[in-house]
């Protein structure tokens, strides 16, 4: 006797779910950081653990427009099913940080499309979208700087870093971190650009944990790596 195949699971079950996990200290936390969400999100992977890959279902959580409900999205659908011009939309509906990294990092870095949209993305005037791009330009940086420009990276970033919108900033100073750690030729340069700049460099860092302060971070990494 062949096995039954379980219902699917509908939008509207997911939704209650995930609207019984609320808990409003949990938002008040997340709302500081700009984040309209209430769900612890190790209950919010097992929730995705138990429902496995769905793109469908994904989809459709992703239409509520619901914080939570997006989250959980992006961990059960299949990052390379979504096209080009659907993750470009995606990301500029994508508002709140959390949603806007999850898909980047969980979903846009392991689509087909990644190196079309990062070059879409880089210049673009909406500076949470360009965040996105040199996201993708740092990940370029460390893992597969063949045919990338550091040299005007570094120019662009020191010309334009220090007034960047919070998002932005945090991408490109996170672009110099990389290409300093992991470019000895351009350590220096990268160094001096943070210094000088002084980009997060009294950004709150918890103990045990590195400075976001490029030159502190670059400067533990390449101790860490040397060993």
């Amino acid at each position: 006797m062949a096995p039954t195949t379980p219902p699917e699971t509908t939008v509207a079950e997911v939704l209650a779910e995930l609207a019984d996990l609320e808990d409003p200290k949990i938002r008040a936390v997340n709302e500081k950081h700009g984040d309209d969400h209430g769900v612890n999100l190790t209950r919010l992977r097992a929730v995705a653990k138990r429902l496995k890959t769905q793109q469908e279902l994904a989809r459709g959580l992703w239409e509520t427009g619901d914080t939570s409900a997006r989250l959980l999205a992006l961990l059960i659908c299949r990052p390379k099913a979504f096209g080009r011009d659907e993750l470009d939309a995606m990301l500029r509906d994508a508002r709140t940080p959390k949603v806007h990294d999850w898909l980047v990092n969980y979903v846009v870095k392991k689509n087909p499309h990644t190196e079309e949209l990062r070059l879409a993305w880089f210049d673009d005037p909406d500076p949470v979208v360009a965040s996105a791009g040199w996201g993708l330009t740092a990940e370029r940086v460390a893992k597969e700087p063949e045919g990338l420009d550091l040299p005007g990276l570094l120019d662009t970033i020191e010309a334009e870093m220090k007034e960047a919108p919070d998002r932005l900033q945090w991408a490109m100073n996170t672009c110099l971190a990389q290409i300093g750690i992991e470019h000895p030729e351009y350590r220096a340069r990268a160094i001096d650009i943070g210094e000088r700049l002084k980009v997060l460099e009294d950004y709150p860092t918890a103990p045990g944990c590195t400075s976001p302060f490029a030159p502190v971070w670059i400067t533990e990494m390449v101790r860490r790596q040397e060993g």
